[in-house]
């Protein structure tokens, strides 16, 4: 669902972003003014990175290899993470030299056009706000009684905050080019589009910063979700089976690794042990399917009189 609801909401995003960008750019010729520009360029670059995050997701159901035996799931976290270098290179900084530049020389919007900027603005907002709509609808499929925030800090699947940061970026962006816009129409003064161009430059850069400190956690690698471990402890134990200790990594976001030590009784037949694994396995997968890779270690439980936990015999914790 994730995958699939996410799939959406880029798709929603990037038909959104490639008209707008259109009217943008013409009403950037007409009127000259740096705050459609850099709204113009804003919207290239999501449309871009939307098309980068449809790319990653079609690369990562590619099948294992030998050279890759654990799959390409992480293809959706490296085409994230390019996302949010494009978001700060071409939209962040772009604004805030154009900023600089109409600083240096400011204008004001004159002209039979004068109102085009405002029709495209409106326009522009309105269909940001349905993009955005589609994205907030498609992340609570999955997100829950999980809050905003803690969703864009904690998910795995990186589609969805990606586009709802984008959306929500692109909607108050469009507040701040309007502001300018608008000031500068009542005024004449330069300065207002050049200041609502520089808002938008440092809203692109500090988003751009949160999605790459985001996407770098799922890059280096995360544990399952707090839920889904709990749900693994439990399949393991619901016979009695003991776990020595546990770790979990996400391989991608619809594919987790999990490696355990689980005892044995110190009498326990070869047959009886590889019975033991293979119900564990079986009970790890019914409770949680996307546990795809799972590697099990069968030990006789002792218990370290100093760390109060149950070890294996190589002193390994319960974790």
């Amino acid at each position: 669902m994730a995958a699939s609801g996410g799939s959406k909401a880029v798709v929603a995003a990037l038909a959104a972003n490639l008209t707008i960008a259109l009217f943008k750019f013409v009403a950037w010729l007409l009127t000259q003014s740096s705050s459609m520009l850099a709204e113009a360029i804003h919207s290239v670059a999501d449309s871009g990175n939307q098309v980068l995050l449809l790319v990653g997701g079609k690369k990562s159901k590619r099948q294992a290899s030998p050279e890759h035996p654990f799959g390409f799931g992480r293809e959706r976290y490296i085409y994230a993470f390019i996302v949010s270098i494009i978001l700060f290179s071409v939209g962040g900084l772009f604004a805030l030299y154009e900023a600089y530049e109409k600083f240096k020389d400011p204008h004001g919007i004159e002209g039979r056009w004068w109102w085009v900027p405002l029709a495209v603005l409106v326009g522009a907002i309105i269909a940001e706000g349905l993009s955005f709509r589609t994205a907030i609808r498609e992340s609570n499929h999955v997100r829950g009684t999980t809050g905003w925030v803690e969703f864009v800090r904690r998910a795995k699947s990186p589609e969805l905050p990606v586009i709802l940061l984008e959306d929500l970026g692109a909607l108050i962006g469009l507040f701040f080019a309007l502001l300018g816009v608008g000031l500068t129409l009542l005024t004449g003064n330069g300065l207002f589009d050049a200041a609502g161009t520089a808002m938008i430059g440092l809203l692109l850069v500090c988003i751009a910063i949160i999605l790459a400190v985001e996407t770098k956690s799922l890059l280096l690698g995360e544990s399952a979700t707090r839920e889904n471990i709990t749900k693994i402890e439990a399949a393991i134990s619901s016979d009695g089976t003991t776990i020595i200790h546990l770790k979990t990594l996400h391989l991608g976001p619809d594919e987790i690794l999990v490696a355990a030590k689980i005892g044995i009784s110190r009498g326990a037949t070869g047959e009886e042990i590889a019975g033991a694994i293979d119900g564990a396995e079986s009970r790890i997968r019914e409770a949680v399917p996307i546990a795809t890779v799972i590697y099990l270690e069968p030990d006789i439980p002792r218990v370290d009189a100093a760390a109060g936990q149950l070890a294996g015999n190589d002193g390994g914790n319960q974790q």
